[in-house]
């Protein structure tokens, strides 16, 4: 091997275990699964997926560097790339930072070679090279030689001669002239001083790109003096494009309009006092458990039926909307939130719909701090996305709540670092979201908003918007995500969303948020959980306690001045109906509610005691006399199953119910002095009957009074959805070291020497061909001499291998080895060897 290594597998043979390692952590892709050699590393890690891949996980200014690299000659020396980044000028942000960039692209393996001979991988300069159909974001055109390829010797001599330069014999050395020409800056700029003043003008609006413009058939006189020296060149049909050494010279060197060393910074800041900002976001998450139990509650008896195609339709969701009292995207925000905690699932049954799980009643047992770390940790680490609801699909679609294709596999990531950037600035400090957003986009601007390279370019520049194949601000070739703008649209909703569920305090991270963010997107589940269980503790202190009392008044309603004790809160749902909400929730008491607490076999007395318990307030008298009047006429009349009947021992109250014309639909006649029958249910004459003003009571069929005890619906057990990964997950330190002691040993059996047995045996790199009796002979003398060997192995599913291997015992038709590709002792069948040979001396 020489010093200048040929190929990106020579470099990466020379790179040391934590560089490749390095690599393997940067572009876990090429883990799937792990190379044998270095060669098969180097060849996954330029293949088209995976550069792409690579490419699009780059910063801006890494990006440029690589942009400015697949413009550049072919090696390119690091000066030329340097002058390319900066200009002729130089720029000292550029020159500082551009060693970081060429170190980002060396060791995600996209450039390789030493400084002075810098190769982008073939792979990502057909991604980013400019072509008519895939402009650069740089907005430069193809090279002097490019773009006059075809054309004929006569009009190249044309040219040569409208250019003063002399006449040469061939097209090859006419290109080379010009290319001299236009690349050399002092001929250049006295060509340019000949200019007309329009010609110059043209050439302006192309500078920064688009590079293509049209002419007529019979160009203005300033045009044609432009074609006839080649500083634009016809691009078929009525087209002409400007050439790159041109547009660089014209551009003082500059392969981009405006470098990007450093990100944006996070500004302006507005400081506010951090306990302020705490005490919001934990104001906030109540408000979030809250609204979440009202959801549970609100589908206590089953919710809304599932759609055909999955998800729920919108006229549930603006029914949920209403009941929640929100709006329907948030709506759907509390409802995918819920599900990917697993507190709400489909019931899977025939007449599928969609109800509280067996989780949720887990769930609502916990304080409220660990139910809050529950939806906090479901949230962050989810890729469901509520923002996508209403929005269409590929095929034009609607999206539905907790419908399929709302998983977007960027979204943990982008959640995670959206609120990093707010845990990076000082307690109680916030941004405006526009900086978060800019500086989201510098990191990621493959995947960040359309408007950047290219297009954003030319906006900056004054110059005219490109044409729709030059605005294209992805790399040529790579998959277009199905939303351009998904990162940037994922970030406004992560910090929507983490002021409602109060990650966030008036735009600041609390501090119980900066616990749970303290793991990385890829960490595991035990620190995952250890990150929020001290969440939940750092929030416990901020959140409300819950009270044992309320405030009764004279007009019939109750004023719970905060959150109530669990009981307390689900007796008072059953006694009172929810006026209104808010810092005070307030309940008013009906003829209604009060038989709904009689119903469920609450007693008048106890319903007294009760009150008289949990008030500051005495009972009020109104409240009193309901209660009683209510209990007096409460199951005074019987409803039992015979189709139904009706029964009271006071015969003077059946005749008027029968008098009554508002009963002639329940078609009642009378069976005996007490009792009446009816060609109805007994849920219908039960409930016609109130509609009437009575109060009756169901009886069994023993005629005990039945107490209407309303059983919560409940999906068979589910579990909470798995987030979709986005790529291959990120290996850890023992699988990384295990792959580059595989690679290592893999390279080492495909490149070490061997001593041929004779003059047929294959070249390197093919599995040797040795008989029978040469293979044992060889191994028993390797064990004598204590060598190793190459072997050529093929295992029981008929894979070959290639091994290098320290015999130690050779019995019984096998050989017990120590094999320095798998790094351990292994035996292995003679028949499955299909030959072997010696190293060489130096070889180990």
């Amino acid at each position: 091997m020489t010093d200048t290594p040929r190929t990106l597998a020579e470099e990466l043979r020379t790179r040391t275990d934590s560089g490749l390692a390095g690599l393997l952590r940067a572009r876990p892709d090429l883990l799937s699964p792990v190379p044998g050699d270095v060669t098969q590393l180097a060849t996954r890690a330029g293949t088209r997926a995976s550069v792409v891949r690579a490419v699009e996980r780059l910063d801006r200014f890494a990006l440029q560097t690589a942009e400015a690299l697949a413009v550049a000659p072919d090696p390119c020396p690091y000066e030329t790339l340097g002058g390319l980044m900066g200009g002729d000028a130089g720029e000292a942000a550029v020159a500082a930072e551009l060693p970081r960039a060429v170190a980002a692209l060396r060791a995600q393996a996209l450039v390789w070679g030493p400084d002075d001979r810098l190769r982008l991988v073939r792979t990502a300069r057909e991604l980013l090279t400019p072509s008519a159909t895939h402009p650069s974001p740089t907005g430069l055109g193809p090279t002097v030689a490019e773009a006059m390829a075809g054309m004929s010797p006569g009009r190249l001599q044309e040219i040569l001669a409208a250019a003063a330069l002399p006449a040469t014999h061939d097209p090859v050395t006419a290109v080379a002239a010009l290319t001299s020409l236009f690349s050399d800056r002092s001929r250049m700029a006295a060509l340019l001083d000949t200019a007309p003043a329009e010609s110059v003008a043209v050439l302006d609006k192309l500078l920064w790109g688009p590079p293509y413009g049209g002419v007529t058939d019979r160009p203005a006189a300033h045009l044609q003096w432009l074609l006839d020296r080649a500083l634009l060149i016809p691009a078929g049909g009525r087209n002409v494009v400007l050439p790159r050494e041109v547009a660089l010279h014209l551009r003082a060197g500059r392969a981009h309009h405006t470098p990007e060393p450093l990100p944006p910074t996070l500004a302006p800041v507005t400081e506010r006092d951090p306990q302020l900002v705490d005490n919001a976001a934990a104001s906030q998450a109540f408000t979030a458990l809250a609204t979440v139990e009202e959801l549970l509650k609100e589908w206590d008896l089953g919710g809304p039926s599932v759609l055909r195609a999955g998800g729920m339709s919108v006229r549930d969701l603006k029914r949920t909307a209403v009941a929640l009292d929100t709006t329907e995207q948030l709506a759907a925000f509390w409802l995918e939130l819920s599900y990917g905690a697993g507190l709400i699932a489909s019931d899977g049954a025939a007449d599928e719909r969609y109800a509280a799980t067996p989780t949720a009643e887990d769930w609502l047992q916990l304080p409220d701090h660990e139910r809050w770390a529950t939806l906090a940790a479901a949230w962050l680490s989810g890729t469901r996305t509520a923002g996508l609801v209403g929005t269409a699909d590929p095929k034009g679609r609607a999206l539905a709540a907790l419908g399929p294709h709302l998983d977007r596999s960027a979204a943990p990531e982008v959640r995670h670092r959206a609120l990093s950037l707010l845990a990076s600035l000082p307690p109680g400090t916030s941004v405006p979201a526009a900086a978060v957003l800019a500086r989201l986009r510098w990191e990621r601007p493959l995947r960040g908003a359309a408007g950047t390279g290219a297009a954003a370019a030319t906006r900056a520049a004054g110059a005219p918007e490109a044409t729709p194949a030059a605005a294209a601000s992805l790399a040529p070739g790579s998959p277009a995500p199905l939303d351009s703008d998904l990162r940037s649209r994922l970030a406004q909703w992560t910090l929507d969303e983490a002021e409602l569920l109060g990650v966030t305090g008036r735009g600041a991270l609390a501090a119980h948020a900066r616990a749970l963010i303290e793991p990385a997107p890829t960490a595991g589940p035990a620190e995952t959980t250890a990150a929020a269980t001290r969440a939940a503790a750092l929030l416990a202190p901020r959140l409300p306690e819950p009270l044992d009392h309320v405030l009764l008044q004279a007009d019939l309603t109750a004023v719970a001045p905060g959150p109530l004790h669990r009981p307390l809160a689900e007796a008072l749902d059953v006694l009172a109906d929810v006026e209104s909400k808010g810092g005070a929730t307030v309940y008013r008491f009906t003829p209604a509610s009060v038989r709904r607490a009689l119903d469920a076999g609450r007693s008048a007395a106890e319903l007294q005691e009760f009150l008289t318990t949990h008030s500051r307030t005495p009972v009020p008298q109104p409240l009193s006399y309901l209660i009683d009047d209510v209990a007096r006429k409460h199951g005074q009349l019987r409803i039992g199953a015979a189709a139904a009947y009706l029964r009271c021992d006071d015969d003077s109250l059946l005749s008027e119910i029968l008098a009554d014309r508002r009963a002639a639909a329940l078609r009642l006649r009378r069976l005996a002095p007490t009792v009446l029958a009816a060609q109805t249910s007994p849920d219908q004459l039960l409930e016609g009957l109130r509609s009437m003003g009575y109060a009756p009571a169901a009886e069994s069929a023993t005629g005990d009074v039945l107490i209407a005890r309303t059983d919560s619906y409940r999906t068979p057990p589910r579990t909470a959805p798995t987030p979709v990964p986005e790529g291959p997950p990120a290996p850890d330190t023992t699988l990384l070291a295990a792959a580059v002691r595989a690679i290592r040993a893999g390279d080492l059996a495909a490149t070490a020497e061997r001593k041929p047995l004779h003059a047929a045996t294959p070249t390197s790199g093919a599995l040797p061909r040795t008989t029978s009796a040469e293979t044992l002979a060889t191994m028993q003398a390797a064990v004598l001499t204590n060598s190793a060997l190459w072997i050529g192995y093929v295992n029981a599913d008929g894979a070959a291998s290639q091994r290098v291997i320290a015999p130690v015992r050779v019995e019984g038709g096998f050989v017990t080895a120590y094999d320095h590709t798998s790094d351990e002792v292994r035996t292995y069948p003679l028949h499955r060897i299909t030959g072997v040979a010696e190293l060489a001396d130096d070889a180990v």
